[in-house]
């Protein structure tokens, strides 16, 4: 494969992107959604067994429930999802055992795909056990999903509100070579 001047981009969003954390009220239009929603579909899983699946919210109402669920388990009132209007649950088969590492990468392209659109996104945790209780496990049950599955995360997405974070130095040590 021939190298090509666009991957210094791709390798420019990996150092630029952040975890945003204020979030404006708009909502982000459905084709971008989608092309963040594609990207997490390239992840590479294990044996390519594609276990993760995505649920897209972008109805306030049920974004809100999951907003309050989640602060409930973390034991706050305030909005765990800062604010973002979209929310991509990411989960994946719990009879694979690479279901963590297959769901992690795709959240890892799910928000590289949303900086590269200029939106901006973070992972926020608690999906395992959202959807391990009744409220979550009526979500799967009322949109049809068969199966057992583990809430790997939220990517919550939307418009940054305020300045973007700058990217911070990288630690020392971080890194080790054997030659």
């Amino acid at each position: 494969m021939e190298f090509i001047a666009d991957n210094k981009e791709l390798l420019t969003l990996m150092e630029t992107r952040r975890s945003i954390r204020k979030f404006g009220p708009d909502m982000v239009p459905k084709d971008v959604i989608d092309q963040i929603i594609k990207a997490g579909t390239y992840a590479a899983t294990g044996m390519n067994k594609q276990s993760p699946i995505i649920i897209a919210v972008t109805n306030k109402e049920m974004r809100d429930k999951l907003s309050r669920l989640n602060a409930e388990i973390m034991g706050t009132k305030s909005d765990p999802f800062y604010g973002a209007p979209v929310v991509l649950i990411v989960l994946a088969d719990k009879n694979w055992v690479n279901r963590v590492y297959d769901g992690s990468l795709v959240m890892g392209n799910l928000m590289l795909a949303a900086h590269a659109l200029g939106i901006g996104s973070c992972w926020i945790h608690r999906a395992k056990e959202e959807f391990e209780r009744p409220e979550g496990l009526e979500i799967l049950k009322s949109l049809g999903i068969e199966g057992e599955y583990e809430g790997i995360g939220h990517c919550v997405l939307g418009y940054v509100k305020g300045n973007y974070p700058k990217t911070p130095p990288r630690k020392e040590n971080w890194v080790y070579y054997i030659d």
